[in-house]
């Protein structure tokens, strides 16, 4: 089923993001998981005056609502709450929210059903969850979403905020990437030669790159909030089709790390990286090493 992505505000960057994604709710998490629902419910009501723990989601949060204290022409971010939790239960994560001064006023509690239905009238951009089946829900619908693994609750000393992303199956499709499992590295670098002018086709996070793109584009170069890196296991002579691909979305990246297939966490950690979307796993767990990294359950490397 595919949701039409209606009601996109056209000026601003809307992410949505799971309660467990932006608080540590691991221990309530496990008596649901051990004593079930009711046993939960419970335990939120008895300590919803209790402020939550940050959780892996909370520093980019931070960063991404900081954004709009330095925009002299109104709001350019906004983060909205998607939580399987109850109203009744969702009090104590407004509660934190409070505690914690972000403004973040809108949110949707779906009691246990999955609320990835709600993307799409919230204009979301992104969605964030520690729920890969929710993720995988919202991917399928046509919208940029990642399962969280990895983080940090402080934020970086460096208060701009820096996105890293992989290519294939990412910011791109994963046409190539299929050649690449299906026929190896020397059919899928032929291809990459032989299509080099042709731009690759969209990945589900092109709209949110487009979109953080937007907002760079409202400060100086030399002051923008965001900074925004490829990095990606292509090497030449598979760099062309990528930067030709950019250039005809009309879209910069700042940085672009070729790297051949050597280790991204260290690469990520020097570019200070506050997240790193990634499709395939095992670069995830090797990234989660040095960064935030988030999964994204998308294309050949992720089918059953």
């Amino acid at each position: 089923m595919t949701l039409p992505n209606v009601n996109k505000p056209a000026q601003k960057l809307v992410v949505a993001i799971s309660s467990r994604a932006l608080f540590n709710l691991d221990d309530s998490h496990a008596i649901f998981e051990a004593e079930g629902k009711e046993a939960f419910c419970r335990y939120q009501i008895e300590h919803e005056e209790v402020a939550l723990e940050p959780g892996y989601g909370f520093a980019l949060v931070k960063k991404l609502l900081a954004i709009n204290g330095k925009s002299p022409d109104g709001p350019l971010v906004e983060v909205i709450l998607i939580s399987q939790n109850s109203a009744d239960t969702g009090l104590r994560i407004f509660n934190s929210i409070d505690h914690y001064g972000l403004k973040i006023t809108r949110a949707a509690f779906t009691s246990g059903v999955s609320p990835f239905s709600y993307i799409a009238p919230f204009g979301a951009h992104l969605f964030l969850s520690a729920n890969a089946e929710d993720v995988s829900k919202t991917l399928a619908a046509g919208f940029a979403a990642a399962t969280i693994l990895s983080g940090s609750p402080s934020a970086h000393p460096n208060d701009q905020l820096r996105i890293a992303f992989d290519g294939d199956s990412v910011l791109f499709s994963d046409e190539s990437e299929q050649i690449y499992q299906q026929q190896g590295l020397k059919a899928f670098a032929d291809n990459e030669r032989a299509q080099a002018k042709n731009p690759l086709p969209g990945g589900p996070f092109k709209d949110f790159l487009s979109a953080l793109q937007h907002i760079q584009n409202q400060f100086a170069a030399d002051n923008s909030p965001i900074r925004t890196a490829l990095v990606t296991a292509r090497s030449a002579p598979a760099h062309e089709r990528v930067v030709r691909t950019l250039r005809t979305w009309g879209i910069r990246i700042d940085e672009a790390l070729f790297l051949g297939g050597l280790p991204k966490g260290p690469f990520l950690q020097a570019f200070d990286a506050d997240i790193f979307f990634d499709d395939q796993k095992a670069h995830c767990e090797s990234a989660a090493e040095h960064v935030t990294t988030a999964h994204v359950p998308h294309g050949i490397t992720n089918s059953p």
